[in-house]
């Protein structure tokens, strides 16, 4: 409809009727498959895409709409909105983040969060790779630079040791498109917290605090 608004440049329907333009070699069985093939499509968006990614991959390639025009819809920078659309492009294809996907990584970091509630060492060496890889924004630094701990055990006695302080500050929440973790004390976004999960273990942690870093993240809230 967009698309043959403007080759038309059609006027609001207020100021002048359009009458609809019935195709003059219409299929009505190539209709039907096509409509069938587009649900099936949608449903795989639907069910695969975090809201931001989906509306700038609809729009963008589906409507063909430029990223600046995108942007604001999605409250994002165009290049912001333009990542979002070629994620989602990436996960179309590929199958990611299927629903299977997202149980798996919301039965580990329940566990997690339920360990480091608990200050419970074990717990959370039980959900996390022996081979972690926790990484973490660096105050004051330049852009792009990144604190890194390797290995399970120090970060888990460390984490278990300052996280209860915190801990009724913290929920579940989807960071672009995957079960991760939001701290936002009075109300105010202050980290989020993304994950690697592979075969039911976490393997790797991403700590993200940057003000503008967190602008960027498409954050969904989910039920305890």
């Amino acid at each position: 409809m967009l698309r043959s608004r403007r080759s038309r440049r059609e006027e609001a329907l207020d100021a002048e009727v359009v009458e609809p333009i019935a195709s003059p070699k219409s299929d009505p069985e190539q209709e039907a498959l096509l409509a069938d093939s587009v649900g099936v499509a949608l449903l795989v968006v639907l069910d695969r895409l975090s809201p931001t990614e989906r509306v700038a991959f609809v729009l963008h390639d589906v409507f063909d709409l430029p990223f600046e025009e995108i942007a604001p819809i999605v409250d994002r920078t165009p290049e912001a909105a333009r990542q979002l659309a070629s994620r989602a492009r990436r996960r179309v294809r590929r199958g990611e983040t299927t629903n299977a996907d997202l149980q798996s990584q919301r039965i580990a970091v329940d566990a997690f969060l339920a360990a480091l509630r608990a200050g419970d060492v074990e717990g959370l060496l039980a959900v996390l790779d022996p081979e972690l890889v926790v990484r973490m924004d660096v105050p004051h630094v330049a852009r792009g630079a990144h604190r890194e701990f390797r290995g399970a055990e120090d970060w888990a006695r460390m984490a278990t040791a300052t996280f209860p302080r915190f801990a009724r500050f913290v929920q579940p929440a989807l960071v672009n498109g995957s079960v991760g973790l939001v701290m936002a004390p009075g109300g105010k976004l202050s980290r989020a917290v993304s994950f690697t999960v592979a075969n039911g273990k976490i393997t790797q942690v991403e700590i993200i605090t940057d003000r503008d870093r967190l602008k960027q993240l498409d954050l969904s809230l989910l039920d305890e």
